[in-house]
């Protein structure tokens, strides 16, 4: 009894009445519409909104952004604009609000508070109105409803009431609820144009490609786009979708102007960066390009110029609109281009950096195109599905190429091309000769020989090429087939290499290519 007395009189010295607080005399409610929004893929989208304020004086928007961290800024030809954040109390439809708190919802109105249990009788009274608690005084607070009775305060334990019975209660109830205020400073201008921009998550798009090879020598390229809006509402804004490799390192961190964010949570996700390619997604379909990642097969790196400045294409699919939580499918551009169907055999190298070998992973050959980009710009990583004469192929990644530039797309596995790579090593007799030491430490030079045999148990002639890593030297290879110095092998023990036949061959036809190299094993 003691201690719910103590607690009635420490709420007593935190309550009083009070009325509403209305919005600023001198502050004029301005209405900011979206203009424009560009994509990225990876769920990020640079904003445009647009607004017109008058003379000098402090506006006030409805919508409060939730900005990347450094990425907010305000334009405002000819004059300052100041911005900042507050907090407002606002009337919201019941039907919107959502579950509140009794107290504030209800204050001033008369109820009637039913309890659980039968043997308690229902309390009459009117609901209290309270100034809004902070911290441990809300905690508090919100344990007891109090009303106004004939007989004095009441307080009672909100787990004990079951039911409550408001008369007058009305549609609307109160919500406390960020409102963004801009402060125009000193101009002579009747109006004043601002534009918002900042980059935020809730919208992005994904692409796709279907290419279809129905006719034998030139094939169809489509880009499709799904966009998906879980930002607001855009009436009439100008879309555009951006493709390239962005690079936003602090894409997981809102800034502190964004609503709910206090110094806490944005130093803790400040400081949640932990690896350099934090600022694209770690899924290959969302980045928006992997580096000069290509095909494994040899491919012209030719292609048409696309303009001056930084490496981002933003095609414009004109202006939409698209409600929150609606999703967008639409075809953004077609192209035509000669094709030539390959088979491709990539055997991957399977030693490690001291020569020891290991696992060859896969090695299978697979069908493949290859064309040029036919599109105006370029085409962006995504899913690239091939058909032909309506029928489904196969679907693989298509990777960034610039239009005009050269690619290979895999389709599906050629099962009907056999291939067999054998490697045999073996030490010369001179031991003496044999023995490397390099940064104190002991290597035997062995020499290597190998074999790759493929066979064509189809009917008609395919066009093959055959890749084959290896590390160290060549000494000799059957077929002069070109060899390269692979970039991450430049500073390796043992250089990485790849030799690279083309070649064709007729139906039921079987070819075989010895070739020797000889490489440094650490002992």
């Amino acid at each position: 009894m003691r201690a719910l007395q103590f607690v009635a009189i420490g709420l007593t010295l935190v309550l009083f009445l009070f009325n509403m607080p209305a919005q600023a005399a001198d502050e004029t409610t301005a209405k900011g519409k979206i203009v424009g929004v560009d994509l990225f893929k990876n769920g990020l989208v640079v904003v445009k909104c647009e607004m017109t304020l008058g003379k000098s004086g402090t506006y006030v928007l409805e919508d409060v952004p939730s900005p990347v961290h450094g990425t907010y800024w305000v334009d405002s030809p000819g004059a300052t604009v100041d911005t900042q954040v507050k907090m407002r109390d606002v009337e919201v439809p019941v039907a919107e609000a959502g579950a509140g708190n009794l107290q504030a919802d209800l204050a001033g109105k008369k109820a009637t508070v039913h309890f659980k249990g039968a043997n308690r009788p229902p309390v009459v009274g009117t609901i209290m109105k309270l100034k809004p608690a902070k911290g441990e005084e809300a905690v508090a607070l919100n344990r007891f409803l109090l009303l106004q009775t004939g007989k004095g305060r009441v307080y009672i334990d909100s787990s004990d009431i079951a039911s409550v019975e408001a008369e007058d209660a009305g549609d609307k109830v109160i919500r406390r609820k960020p409102r963004l205020l801009l402060t125009l400073g000193e101009t002579e201008k009747p109006e004043t144009k601002v534009t918002l921009r900042y980059l935020t998550h809730g919208m992005a798009w994904a692409p796709s490609y279907r290419i279809d090879i129905t006719d034998p020598k030139t094939l169809t390229v489509e880009q499709h786009a799904v966009l998906r809006n879980e930002l607001a509402e855009i009436d009439g804004a100008e879309v555009r979708l951006i493709s390239g490799f962005p690079s936003v390192e602090f894409m997981h961190v809102r800034s502190p102007l964004a609503p709910g964010v206090n110094w806490g949570t944005y130093f803790s996700e400040l400081g949640s960066r932990i690896h350099r390619d934090h600022d694209v997604m770690s899924n290959v379909v969302t980045q928006q390009s992997i580096g000069n990642r290509r095909s494994p097969v040899n491919t012209s790196i030719g292609a048409i110029p696309a303009g001056e400045g930084v490496d981002l294409h933003y095609q414009s699919i004109g202006k939409r609109s698209l409600a929150e939580g609606e999703s967008l499918a639409l075809t953004v551009a077609k192209g035509k281009a000669d094709y030539e169907r390959i088979v491709e055999w990539t055997v991957p190298d399977s030693r490690s950096e001291y020569g020891h070998a290991g696992n060859r992973g896969d090695d299978e050959a697979w069908d493949a195109l290859k064309f040029k980009n036919p599109l105006a710009f370029p085409m962006t990583t995504a899913p690239a599905m091939v058909t032909a004469a309506g029928q489904f192929n196969g679907q693989r990644t298509s990777y960034f190429t610039n239009s005009g530039e050269e690619m290979v797309l895999r389709v599906e596995k050629a099962l009907s091309v056999r291939t067999r790579a054998t490697e045999n090593e073996s030490i010369k007799e001179n031991s003496g000769r044999d023995v490397v030491w390099i940064g104190g430490r002991q290597f035997r030079k062995s020499t290597v020989e190998g074999e790759v045999t493929v066979g064509n148990h189809r009917k008609e002639g395919i066009s093959m090429v055959i890749r084959r890593g290896f590390s160290g030297e060549m000494v000799s290879a059957e077929g002069a087939p070109k060899v390269s110095l692979r970039e991450d092998g430049v500073y390796s023990i043992n250089k990485r290499n790849e030799m690279l036949w083309t070649l064709t061959l007729k139906g039921g036809e079987e070819k075989k290519f010895k070739y020797v190299y000889t490489v440094l094993v650490a002992v």
